[in-house]
C-alpha cells in the first residue's frame, strides 16, 4: 500500500464489511461514509509501515483486496483483511493470506489472529491454511452511562491511568502471561499521537503490575483492548475503569467465554453479546494465562 491508495483501501474496507454483514447478518456494520476507515491505513501505517499488502486486478489495476499485518519479535500479526464486493469469491484472501503465511516461513515466526466465529467463510478461510483456533470469546458491549461506572479497584490495588514508566512491566507480564512481545504498540498508545487512545494499569501494594487495559475512541473504531489480566476479578476492575473514558458511547471489548467469573460481572454492569470470535495460530503457542483481551484495533491474536 502507498499513500496514494489510502482512500481506495478506506472505501473497500467499509464497502467490504457493510455488504458482507447486511447479506449475512441483515444490518450494516460500520456507521458513516467510507471516510471513517481512514482510520485504519493511518494506525497501521504509522504503528507499522509498509506492512499493508494490496491485491489488484490486474486488467483494471482496481484494488481488489487489502490486508494489513505487524511483526513483532514473537510473532506475526494479521490484521484486519477484506476483499471488495465485486471480488468475492474469486481466491483474492487466498492470495494476501498465502503472502503473509510466506513471509512468516521465512521470518520462522507463528501467525495469530482474531476471526469473527459466525463467518464461516472466513474461518474456513484459516484453517484450510493451517490455522488452529486457541480461544472462543464473546463481544460485548454497553451504553455507558454519563456518570460512568463504579471504578473501584479491588482491595490492595490502584487504578490508574498508565505511563511511559509501566511499559517495561506491561512488556514483563505480557511474556510471562500471553508469551509474547509486543513492545512498540503499548509506546505507541500511550504516545497517543492521534489523542484517541487511553491506557490503564492496575498495582499492587508492592508495585506489581496486576493487568493493563488500552482502548481506542475513534469515529472509525470504539473498542477496549488489548488488554491482559492476572485473574478475573482484576479484569473485571480494568474494564469498568476503563469504561469510565468511554462516557455516552457503547465501545465493545472481547471477553473470554470460558472466565466465566468475568463474563457475569459484565452482565451485571448491563452488557449485552454482540458478535462472536475466535483467536487462531498456525505455528508454535503456548497457551495463555490470566485474562486476555484482544482487540481489532490494532488487531492482536
Amino acid at each position: 500500500m502507498r499513500a496514494g491508495d489510502w482512500d481506495d483501501v478506506a472505501g473497500l474496507i467499509h464497502s467490504s464489511l457493510n455488504v458482507w454483514y447486511e447479506k449475512n447478518r441483515g444490518f450494516r456494520l460500520v456507521d458513516g461514509n467510507w471516510e471513517t476507515m481512514l482510520l485504519f491505513p493511518r494506525v497501521y501505517e504509522e504503528l507499522d509501515p509498509g506492512c499493508c499488502v494490496l491485491a489488484e486486478e490486474t486488467t483494471s489495476r482496481r484494488i481488489a483486496g487489502a490486508c494489513f499485518f505487524h511483526p513483532r519479535s514473537t510473532h506475526i500479526g494479521l490484521g484486519i483483511m477484506n476483499t471488495h464486493p465485486d471480488f468475492f469469491g474469486n481466491g483474492v484472501a487466498s492470495l494476501m493470506l498465502r503472502y503473509i503465511t510466506d513471509e512468516a516461513k521465512r521470518r520462522k515466526l507463528p501467525v495469530r489472529l482474531v476471526s469473527a466465529a459466525t463467518n464461516v467463510d472466513s474461518f474456513s478461510l484459516y484453517s484450510k491454511a493451517g490455522f488452529v483456533p486457541t480461544r472462543f470469546f464473546q463481544d460485548m458491549t454497553v451504553k455507558v452511562p454519563e456518570t460512568g461506572f463504579d471504578a473501584a479497584a479491588p482491595q490492595g490495588w490502584t487504578l490508574r491511568d498508565a505511563t511511559l514508566a509501566d511499559i517495561p512491566q506491561i512488556v514483563a507480564l505480557e511474556k510471562e502471561l500471553s508469551h509474547i512481545e509486543r513492545e512498540k504498540d503499548y509506546h505507541f498508545f500511550l504516545r497517543n499521537s492521534g489523542n484517541i487512545w487511553h491506557m490503564s494499569v492496575l498495582i499492587g501494594p508492592d508495585g506489581e503490575l496486576g493487568g493493563f487495559l488500552a482502548s481506542v475512541n475513534d469515529p472509525g473504531s470504539n473498542m477496549l483492548g488489548p488488554g491482559l489480566a492476572r485473574n478475573e476479578e482484576l479484569a473485571a476492575a480494568l474494564v469498568r475503569g476503563e469504561l469510565c473514558f468511554h462516557r455516552g458511547r457503547s465501545p465493545v471489548w472481547l471477553v473470554p467465554s470460558a472466565s466465566r467469573r468475568l463474563v457475569d460481572a459484565m452482565y451485571a454492569i448491563g452488557a449485552k453479546n454482540c458478535e462472536l470470535h475466535v483467536t487462531q495460530v498456525l505455528g508454535d503457542y503456548t497457551p495463555e494465562t490470566g485474562i486476555v483481551f484482544p482487540t481489532f484495533m490494532p488487531e492482536t491474536g
